[in-house]
């Protein structure tokens, strides 16, 4: 699209959500932009159905990815590097060079991180396979699709009690499944997540082991730490609420990152410590994840992005 050796305004990294709209809205603004992305879509493609995305009541993860694309698509004036991964970013006296995997270089004038986070897995038997099948990583998103199910919910901090919570209204029963011999989030959401006990148990000291299951979840294997007895639940999905890790290695000693290793931004803008990084989505430190969220926080960032080279 642009020629060869110039300097973009803005380069973004990640084709989430986040990076899907900041290219919309920075090719709409006429900044010379590059998205680079190894894949377009976002963690919404694992999701089977996907129904607080505005405007659309209803629409599955994969349905929902595409149309991400031909909205990007759609845009001129936009490069679009689709299956590059970026490896390094490096400042430079006046910008910034984006290296990736494929050994391309692009320079720009500034870079918005949109990389995301990455979702811990069990890494146990059954979990990829049955990804998107019974067993789901989003409880906002995915408890509807759960009414009158039985599941198992894997964690006992705070996400996985609010998991149960987001469960409540839909699921038949609940077990919590935790690794640990105490749950470890905070009272008030403890409270509220096991209040109702015919809906809601709890299994303490469980190593999950499996999960079950070949065209949909049917069940899930634990030991208990204290016997080493193996034991088998009949349930037909699997939240997996362990934690999140957010792709931040890119940026980690550029700009600053709290203790989890969250970019820290500034709310107003999604401007970073570092003049010319900015960073929206699930990587910075912002409190909630959703698609609507990292939507909004990258479209923030590029007007602020804007504003700034429209100052000059």
């Amino acid at each position: 699209m642009f020629r060869s050796g110039m300097v973009y305004d803005l380069i973004i990294i990640g084709g989430g959500p986040a990076g899907i709209a900041a290219a919309v809205y920075a090719a709409r603004k006429k900044l010379k932009t590059a998205i680079v992305a190894d894949m377009l879509g976002g963690q919404s493609l694992v999701s089977a159905s996907v129904e607080n995305w505005i405007g659309t009541p209803k629409i599955s993860g994969f349905d929902l990815a595409e149309s991400f694309k031909a909205h990007l698509k759609a845009q001129d004036g936009l490069d679009i590097k689709e299956g590059e991964k970026v490896k390094e970013i490096e400042a430079l006296e006046s910008g910034f060079r984006v290296m990736t995997e494929k050994g391309s270089n692009y320079e720009t004038r500034a870079v918005l991180l949109a990389t995301g986070s990455a979702r811990r897995h069990l890494n146990v038997p059954g979990e990829r396979e049955l990804e998107g099948r019974g067993v789901a990583y989003c409880s906002i998103c995915d408890a509807p699709l759960f009414k009158d199910k039985d599941v198992a919910v894997v964690g006992g901090g705070n996400s996985g009690l609010e998991a149960v919570v987001d469960l409540l209204p839909y699921a038949r029963h609940t077990t919590l499944i935790h690794s640990r011999g105490a749950l470890k989030g905070d009272p008030q959401t403890q409270e509220h997540a096991l209040a109702d006990k015919g809906k809601v148990s709890v299994v303490l000291n469980a190593e999950t082991l499996a999960i079950l299951g070949d065209q949909w979840v049917t069940g899930i294997r634990y030991r208990e730490k204290s016997s080493g007895a193996e034991k088998e639940l009949s349930v037909q999905g699997v939240f997996v609420e362990i934690g999140l890790d957010p792709n931040s290695a890119l940026v980690k000693d550029l700009v600053d990152v709290n203790e989890r290793g969250e970019v820290v931004v500034d709310p107003r803008t999604q401007a970073t410590s570092r003049p010319g990084i900015w960073a929206a989505g699930d990587v910075t430190d912002g409190k909630y994840r959703q698609n609507n969220i990292s939507a909004g926080d990258a479209v923030k960032a590029v007007l602020n992005i804007y504003d700034r080279w429209k100052a000059r």
